[in-house]
């Protein structure tokens, strides 16, 4: 296989840009940004989420078996970059992003993000780096509906 085809193939498949948070059971928080997001199923609601297997994310996610989707505004780069490093809780701000707990899950919804999905795990794929979320959608708020929609 040719290793440079096989990433220019693989970078066309398109995606989106997301802050995935979680908390654990003990209250730990932790956010990062992630690209491999899907929706696999309507009836229930179930979404797919790629997450690194060695990350304190995952931990959380494994943890309490929920999370939280906080999509990113197109061109709001600053709020991707704030979490594609290990994110710092200081008092209602997670990576210096405000945020409250979810109104079903308790992981951080972000006050900057455009809408969220609240999710809770409902089957685990462990292979390679990452570990495959699948989870059903339990909650869901959009507070600036997109343009041109």
């Amino acid at each position: 296989m040719d290793a440079d085809a096989k990433k220019t193939a693989l970078r066309m498949i398109p995606y989106g840009l997301y802050v995935l948070t979680a908390a654990g059971k003990d209250g730990r928080m932790s956010g990062a940004t992630v690209n491999w997001v899907t929706q696999t199923a309507f009836a229930p609601p179930l979404v797919a989420v790629g997450v690194k297997a060695d990350s304190l994310t995952h931990a959380l996610i494994e943890d309490s078996g929920e999370f939280v989707l906080n999509v990113i505004a197109k061109g709001d780069n600053g709020l991707a970059f704030a979490f594609f490093k290990p994110a710092n809780v200081e008092g209602n701000k997670i990576g210096g992003e405000v945020f409250t707990p979810g109104s079903v899950v308790k992981a951080p919804v972000l006050e900057k993000a455009p809408a969220h999905i609240e999710c809770k795990v409902v089957e685990t794929v462990k292979k390679g780096d990452h570990t495959l979320f699948v989870a059903e959608v339990v909650e869901a708020r959009v507070k600036t509906p997109p343009a041109g929609r």
